[in-house]
């Protein structure tokens, strides 16, 4: 017998999958087969004719496609039992979509209204996963973003377009690379899916997803953000949420083949940048194909003011940024392309079976804060971002099991990282690190509703992850090329998957619903010292593997005691099982050079884990072990008014986190400088046993399950029609953490964001043809940072007497800022930094005092910035013109390792044909 519970449960979950997918293949046909009606009006209840009505299933598959008739109605025959969204759309009227249950082949009349200005519902089909609901009704919380809103908000990178949302923050390390907080957490802690196949994997860093910006915004329908832990559903690393991203699927035409499609073009000055897109839609009555094609490039930011607050001549020389370098920043442009291509068929009335395939590239990519961004180094490329990704999905509507879903996905993420450490040395290595993670996934989901009242939802997945790498340093004085230990061991792999079963049940019907949900899952871990190259007689990494489970739930009541009031309470189990990135990761990273547990074992050293993340940190006495899994408890409640005109939500959240796993300092006995870490020498150690490497300013770290910590927070919207085409929208979030042992900031990589606050006025002329919307981006000032955020670049920066002098002597002096002194010498003590004419004793007393080290900043500016969007439609042309941060405010959220832009203006012009 296999002693391994969690092998057992990855056995049952494969055959689980075969076992549906021979039951999708051989379903029967529907059982019950109902009709909908209905019928579209405007705002003054008159009807509209020629609206298209799109009938979709609970995945998003295209089911029917209908037109309204002269007198708004419209009718939709032969729908089998199940979940649907109804999507209606009309010219100039927002679109209004809404959720329909067909049962025992009846569903009731539907009635639309489409506004040019209202507040429309809003509908969700990731809240739960076999079903569609409307977003202020769900037992979660959920943000939905519509295409249009992705279009004004993401001008670069498609995680622009979280901003103005409650709840949830956005985070750029730099101009191509972000990810996005979901109540105070990011990284690996949100897991990130598209279509529903799971798009994040066991290879993702801690703080932000590098392949995230890979996903392109022109492609997508839509994005759905949950909020709170939903590992019941979606399984490891939901501790904050899920990001669930929803692309352009296709559709059938009622009759004959229709073709359809548009064209875009866009261009902003704030950060220099122009592209285009195109997407194509072949509808015929059975089978519909749609197409994508897209391009931008990007130039250099240009930061609010004109300055850069981090930059490197800042942090360690104390100087303004535009005294010594451009306002345009350097190495802030890239360039992106991508396309895709989807197709479904439906073989017959009650099967769908969809096919797609996405390729992008991204190149020319730096990480500007390990540039003059930060750390002042020459070299910090990302060369060669690539994304393969393909799907497949057999699903049946009706049946004895009513819906049934099989999606297999295969996922190749590429990059190579080149860097030069040292501060702006030029006789530093350069190391380079291509890595490519391939991951293939299998998953089913079926549903069948008990009774009236009672439905029983089934589900499984897996997901089988390898990396790749060939890492090795080039020595710039001599080229030699030597082969280096890769960031994480190369044909490592991590397993990850689980099986769940989830239940609604209307206890009082209309006014009480019960929701319910359990997983068992787990992920493995192995690499293998075989792998690994011979240097000077032995293995690069040891052998390692690890192997851990768990248990993540949901249990919600959705009470509506009228139908303007809903009252939820919610909680939740989260679960975290450690990454390949967590247990094998030696090298560079975006909070400093970090060390695995096992490279220690094998280096024999005895290790300790640090108090802190910064070079105050003493020894806890704690070894250095193997890391366990993270969990999570969440506790919430939520209130919901929504009448004709208004709708809002209060939500406030408590979510424990347990077993935390956080970044701390190494700690080594004395005597420890010389000594290799993954062929990295020690350069220094202080008194209290903290180790140092060339490569960045901060004390080598660790990952221990270092504490628990406790996030809480309030959530607030409001959207409103004012009349006379004026819609408000604002936002409110508020998020704290604290160690619950400390009662301190923990060091979770990525901070905690600030409190928040949007504001957006609209107002759409009669016709819709014309459109103004002033809106307001506010945070609050965050004093509550970290030991790891005091230190990290892209947040405190902190710096050291050692950090100053090496970039006076390397990356200020290789840039040509530092001159002879009065010996008229180069490399004497003389030298002085030519735009102060001091000395580097001097920059370091006035930098420092008398201190031999400090942040540059001990807490995130609050800011207000504020913008106007001003749009215009006829016919199938649109013009969208945006004003970014008219008072030019220099400001930038938490863990940024780029300023946002300043001023500017950003135009958008498309076309439907």
């Amino acid at each position: 017998m296999d002693p391994n519970p969690y092998s057992r449960v990855m056995k049952f979950v494969v055959r689980l999958v075969f076992a549906m997918g021979v039951l999708a293949g051989l379903a029967s046909p529907a059982m019950a087969a109902g009709t909908l009606t209905g019928t579209v009006r405007d705002a003054q209840q008159q009807a509209i004719a020629g609206a298209t009505v799109r009938v979709l299933a609970a995945s998003r598959l295209a089911v029917a496609t209908v037109t309204t008739d002269q007198a708004g109605r419209f009718t939709v025959a032969d729908l089998p039992d199940g979940a649907y969204q109804v999507v209606v759309s009309k010219g100039a009227f927002a679109d209004q979509a809404i959720a329909v249950t067909v049962r025992d082949g009846a569903a009731g009349l539907v009635e639309v209204t489409l506004d040019v200005a209202g507040v429309t519902d809003e509908v969700t089909v990731t809240a739960t996963r076999d079903r569609v609901e409307t977003a202020g009704a769900t037992g979660q919380p959920v943000n939905v973003i519509t295409a249009e809103e992705i279009a004004d908000r993401a001008k670069v990178v498609v995680a622009q377009a979280v901003e103005q949302e409650v709840g949830v923050a956005l985070q750029r390390t730099s101009p191509s690379m972000a990810g996005v907080f979901i109540r105070g957490l990011v990284g690996n802690k949100v897991n990130v899916f598209v279509d529903g196949v799971r798009y994040s994997n066991g290879a993702q860093r801690g703080g932000v997803n590098t392949f995230l910006d890979l996903i392109d915004a022109g492609g997508l329908d839509g994005i759905e953000i949950l909020r709170g832990p939903s590992s019941d559903q979606y399984g490891s690393d939901a501790l904050g949420g899920s990001i669930q991203f929803l692309s352009k699927m296709p559709s059938f035409a009622s009759t004959s083949t229709r073709i359809g499609g548009s064209l875009g073009a866009s261009g902003g000055t704030a950060h220099e940048n122009a592209g285009g897109s195109g997407f194509l839609s072949v509808m015929g009555t059975k089978t519909g194909v749609v197409a994508t094609l897209s391009g931008r490039h990007t130039g250099l930011v240009r930061p609010g003011g004109g300055v850069d607050s981090h930059a490197a001549v800042t942090r360690f020389l104390g100087v303004a940024s535009d005294r010594l370098m451009d306002e345009r920043l350097p190495d802030t442009g890239f360039d992106q392309v991508g396309g895709s291509v989807r197709g479904t068929w439906a073989p017959t009335a009650s099967a769908r079976f969809t096919a797609g395939y996405t390729r992008t590239n991204q190149d020319g990519a730096d990480r500007y804060d390990q540039l003059l961004g930060g750390d002042g180094n020459l070299i910090s490329e990302l060369n060669g971002l690539s994304l393969d990704a393909g799907t497949a999905r057999l699903e049946v509507l009706g049946g004895p099991l009513q819906f049934l879903t099989v999606t297999y996905g295969v996922n190749s993420q590429r990059e190579e990282r080149v860097n030069q450490g040292g501060q702006g040395s030029n006789t530093a290595t350069i190391g380079h690190e291509p890595e490519r993670t391939t991951s293939h996934s299998l998953s089913a989901l079926t549903r069948r509703e008990l009774s009236s009242r009672v439905s029983l939802g089934l589900g499984g997945d897996v997901q089988f992850e390898r990396l790749v790498s060939d890492a090795f340093n080039i020595n710039p004085v001599t080229g030699a090329r030597s082969t280096r230990r890769p960031r994480v061991p190369s044909d490592a792999t991590f397993t990850q998957g689980g099986v769940y079963a989830q239940t609604t049940i209307a206890a009082i019907p209309d006014r009480l619903r019960l929701e319910g949900s359990v997983r068992f899952g787990g992920a493995s871990y192995t690499a293998k010292a075989a792998d690994a190259p011979i240097v000077s007689g032995a293995a690069l990494w040891p052998d390692d593997a690890l192997s851990v489970h768990g248990v993540g739930f949901r249990a919600a009541a959705i009470a509506t005691p009228s139908d303007q009031w809903t009252v939820s309470a919610l909680v939740s189990r989260g679960f975290r099982a450690p990454h390949m990135t967590d247990l094998g990761t030696l090298g560079l990273t975006g909070s400093g050079f970090e060390v695995a547990a096992a490279d220690l074992r094998a280096a024999g050293l005895a290790g300790t884990v640090g108090s802190t993340a910064d070079g105050g940190a003493v020894s806890t006495g704690d070894a250095v072990a193997d890391l366990g899994p993270e969990s999570s408890l969440n506790v919430e409640g939520t209130l919901a008014f929504h009448r004709a005109g208004v709708r809002s939500e209060l939500t406030v959240f408590v979510n424990n986190v347990r077993d935390n796993i956080q970044k701390v300092a190494l700690i080594l006995p004395q005597g420890a400088v010389g000594t290799t870490l993954g062929g990295t020498p020690i350069t220094s150690q202080n008194a209290n046993g903290a180790v140092f490497v060339a490569a960045t300013t901060v004390p080598v770290l660790v990952r221990d399950n270092f504490d628990n910590a406790r996030y809480w927070g309030i959530e607030h919207t409001l959207n409103a029609s004012l009349g006379r085409g004026l819609r408000a929208r604002t936002a409110f979030t508020y998020v704290r953490a604290k160690d619950t042992a400390t009662d301190l900031p923990p060091n979770i990589e990525g901070g905690t964001p600030q409190p928040s606050f949007v504001a957006v006025l609209r107002w759409t002329s009669p016709g819709g043809q014309v459109f103004v919307e002033p809106y307001l981006q506010a945070a609050w000032t965050q004093t509550h940072l970290s030991s790891l955020d005091l230190g990290d670049r892209r947040t405190g920066s902190g710096r050291t007497t050692a950090s100053i002098r090496n970039f006076f002597n390397n990356g200020a002096r290789n840039r040509g800022w530092i001159g002879s002194g009065a010996d008229g010498v180069a490399g004497t003590a003389d030298d002085v930094l030519t735009v102060t004419g001091e000395t580097l004793a001097q920059i370091t007393t006035r930098v420092l005092g008398t201190a031999t080290s400090s942040s540059l900043f001990t807490e995130i500016p609050g800011y207000a910035a504020f913008g106007t969007r001003l749009g215009w439609r006829s016919g199938r042309h649109e013009v969208v013109l945006d004003l970014e941060n008219l008072g030019d405010e220099n400001y930038r959220g938490l863990s940024w390792g780029m300023d946002a832009p300043g001023r500017g203006v950003s135009l958008r012009y498309g076309v439907r044909f």
